[in-house]
């Protein structure tokens, strides 16, 4: 099985490539939705449709890009154990814990919506709009130029 994922090793890191920018494409979108949502009022027909928007965002886009992700990921370290070798590796992992703890926090929130329970304003779901952002800019810097 190594051999046949190390000479298709190009295609898991495009398959991974791929499914990463779907996940940082919902992860910069959902809480920009958030915060357009936590400025309707509860019942309204737009909080209603920000509740079908998010749903359909995180479960159809989001949740899959994810697991795809760590899947492709995965099946490139397989291949090439000498990936794990480099302190930038573990760095980008760090990272990436921070990254899924980040999407766990935003489903959390989508269930306080989902509920009519938000309590936040748009403000703070606009400041955690740039948390995705930022890790996302620290796991590339890690992966492209493998600082140390």
């Amino acid at each position: 099985m190594g051999n046949w994922l190390l000479e298709h090793y190009l295609w898991l890191k495009a398959l991974h490539i791929i499914s990463v920018i779907a996940w940082m494409a919902g992860m910069l979108y959902l809480p920009r939705l958030f915060a357009y949502h936590a400025g309707t009022d509860k019942g309204s027909h737009a909080s209603e449709t920000f509740k079908v928007m998010e749903r359909r965002l995180l479960r159809i886009i989001i949740n899959p890009a994810m697991m795809a992700a760590f899947v492709f990921g995965g099946l490139m370290i397989w291949a090439n154990p000498a990936l794990m070798g480099g302190g930038w590796f573990h760095a980008k992992a760090v990272l990436i814990i921070l990254m899924t703890a980040c999407h766990g926090l935003f489903a959390r929130w989508r269930k306080d919506f989902l509920k009519d329970q938000n309590v936040r304003p748009a403000r703070f779901y606009r400041i955690w709009n740039e948390v995705p952002t930022v890790l996302m800019i620290f796991i590339v810097i890690m992966a492209v130029v493998k600082p140390f």
